[in-house]
């Protein structure tokens, strides 16, 4: 197995402010339902990133 290469943090992101795109958006929905949770419509393409990774890990999804 190989270690992945670091991505860059979303904050240097250089497109991270940009409202987050439609599959972002949809996955995020599909794992904060299953988390039991809610999550803000208006997140930036960083923002729902980092949401992602931490629902991911709640759900067991992640990577």
């Amino acid at each position: 197995m190989t270690d992945r290469s670091p991505e860059k943090a979303t904050e240097d992101w250089v497109t991270g402010d940009e409202p987050m795109t439609g599959p972002q958006e949809s996955y995020l929905q599909t794992l904060a339902q299953e988390a039991g949770e809610e999550v803000p419509d208006e997140l930036t393409k960083a923002e729902a990133s980092e949401r992602i990774e931490e629902l991911q890990a709640k759900t067991g999804r992640g990577a």
